[in-house]
């Protein structure tokens, strides 16, 4: 998948009915179908979080490509802020889409919350990634709905 794309963040109270729509149906698409984990994946935190939504450029209507959800200090980790449901559609992968996801959504939470740290719960296989952003491992792995996970920080 070529091409440049247009990034979004919205409150929840922002969102369209097909942001959700669409939102909702990629999280199920890659977490639930692709790896295979059943899991309760809307849990009470999307309400009040911003949603970061990347669809590629001058394709009105296109389907979202990445996405990421941001929780404000507090809501899931003590004094930090955090980014989850980092997903980027299986077509969208390979060209540097996901790491554009990631850059994105910590300058959106650095733009919301500067003086907070940023916490991920990130799958143990992509350490490697999360570390070239800056993130600093604080677990040893941990299993999060069967999957191999990490906690990580970045601080402000």
């Amino acid at each position: 998948m070529d091409g440049e794309i247009d990034w979004t963040c919205r409150r929840f109270d922002e969102l369209s009915t097909d942001d959700l729509y669409q939102i909702l149906q990629l999280r199920a698409e890659v977490f639930v179908v692709e790896q295979d984990c059943v899991y309760q994946d809307v849990d009470g935190f999307d309400q009040g979080a911003l949603h970061v939504m990347g669809r590629l450029t001058g394709d009105e209507g296109a389907p979202l490509v990445s996405y990421t959800r941001l929780l404000p200090p507090g809501a899931k980790y003590d004094g930090a802020s955090s980014i989850g449901r980092v997903v980027t559609r299986e077509t969208a992968r390979g060209g540097g889409n996901g790491k554009a996801l990631m850059q994105k959504s910590i300058a959106f939470c650095r733009q919301r919350w500067p003086d907070s740290a940023i916490v991920i719960s990130a799958q143990q296989y992509l350490e490697k990634f999360y570390r070239s952003l800056g993130f600093v491992t604080e677990t040893e792995a941990y299993s999060e709905d069967g999957i191999p996970h990490i906690r990580m920080r970045l601080k402000p």
